[in-house]
């Protein structure tokens, strides 16, 4: 009897949650569509909030934490012309960001570790567009490195190749910009993003970014 009563509750409990996950993860995968045609601060900025409470709802997923720091970190330098702005952005991206990466096996999931690092570039690189004669000296190397270490990670990832090419294209030749270089690392980063699926919740961003830029 104690046995029958223990496996009911049992099925109640997995009937009345999974539901819920399964609604959530959907939810996650209606957010990530949004996010592919983003193009404004209040775009990133309402799915920075609700990729965030999508994390609340699964707290084992990376994911969700990794999309709310990406959302918050583009709003960061979509303020590059208003400065006074970005600093709260940055620091919740980085505070995201650290918790998705608390949820990977770092040892095993190389590739996952690599976008992680790429978002951490981001908010890096968002920071030095607050003050870049006081805080270039800092962020700036800190941003580079974080590309360094994502390619190490997964030389295939084209967000790293954009970051990269971005970074050789906006940098002054006498600081080490390389405007040829960055347009041979953008055209493959995009010749990449173009071979990966976007229909799915796997990172797929910077298809946009690539284009912008060459079209210069």
């Amino acid at each position: 009897m104690n046995k029958t009563i223990v496996m009911m509750v049992f099925a109640f409990t997995m009937h009345t949650h999974l539901p819920a996950q399964t609604i959530s993860e959907n939810q996650v995968k209606a957010s990530v569509s949004r996010l592919d045609h983003a193009t404004t601060i209040k775009d990133y900025q309402q799915l920075a909030s609700d990729f965030e409470r999508e994390a609340g709802t699964l707290k084992i997923q990376w994911l969700p934490y990794y999309y709310a720091a990406y959302c918050n970190a583009k709003t960061g330098w979509l303020n590059e012309e208003d400065p006074d702005n970005i600093e709260p952005f940055a620091n919740k991206a980085e505070e995201q960001i650290r918790k998705a990466q608390s949820l990977l096996d770092t040892a095993s999931q190389k590739k996952e570790l690599s976008e992680i690092y790429c978002v951490l570039s981001m908010l890096n690189r968002a920071r030095v567009f607050m003050n870049p004669s006081t805080y270039g000296p800092k962020y700036g190397p800190a941003a580079s490195n974080f590309i360094r270490l994502a390619l190490k990670l997964n030389p295939e990832n084209p967000r790293a190749l954009f970051l990269e090419g971005w970074e050789k294209y906006t940098t002054p030749k006498m600081w080490g910009g390389d405007k040829a270089k960055a347009k041979e690392l953008l055209e493959t980063a995009r010749q990449k993003l173009n071979g990966e699926s976007s229909s799915g919740v796997n990172p797929h961003w910077g298809r946009k970014d690539v284009d912008g830029i060459l079209r210069d």
